[in-house]
């Protein structure tokens, strides 16, 4: 009969430990770990880039909306926790896009925020569909080599931090 109840008592813990667990995010295309998709994207009003162009770098793409509260609270703290940080560091880059928003709406965002990074437009989800379905904001870093090495969704203090720190840590690694 103990046995029956230690059995009885471990399969209910087992079943609460798993229903605490995070749910798989199913939106997520991309994983940690893989290379970053290819694609190409608007630096201004009338020149493009090549994500490929900077596997050079330690890059953290930002996909926003400018109607999305999560994404407000977020925005200021990249700007001043990040980008006042590392905007002059050769090894970083930042792209901040517009989820399904273009040039009329992410410019005048950019300048009634005051933000000093660019903010770019994803007409049509046209970059955030190769590493999403939904949800923003959302973050991702890439390594030197293009390589996926952090991503988050949705804005918490916990998240954040651990974003300062991945990089933190890979814009400070020195050389080899």
């Amino acid at each position: 009969m103990k046995k029956y109840a230690l059995f009885i008592a471990l399969l209910i813990g087992a079943i609460y430990v798993k229903a605490q667990a995070p749910a798989e995010d199913k939106s997520t295309l991309t994983k940690v770990g893989q290379q970053v998709p290819a694609f190409d994207f608007y630096t201004d009003q009338t020149k493009t880039a090549s994500i490929e162009s900077y596997k050079s770098k330690i890059v953290l793409l930002n996909f926003f909306a400018t109607w999305c509260p999560p994404c407000r609270l977020e925005l200021p703290r990249v700007q001043k926790e990040i980008w006042d940080k590392y905007k002059d560091n050769p090894k970083f880059a930042l792209f901040v896009f517009g989820r399904e928003q273009g040039w009329d709406k992410v410019l005048p965002f950019k300048e009634s925020n005051n933000y000093t990074f660019s903010i770019l437009p994803d007409e049509g989800r046209k970059i955030f569909s190769l590493f999403a379905t939904q949800s923003i904001p959302r973050n991702v870093v890439l390594d030197e080599t293009g390589k996926i090495i952090y991503q988050s969704i949705g804005y918490s203090e916990k998240d954040f931090a651990e974003l300062l720190k991945i990089l933190d840590t890979h814009i400070n690694k020195p050389l080899m």
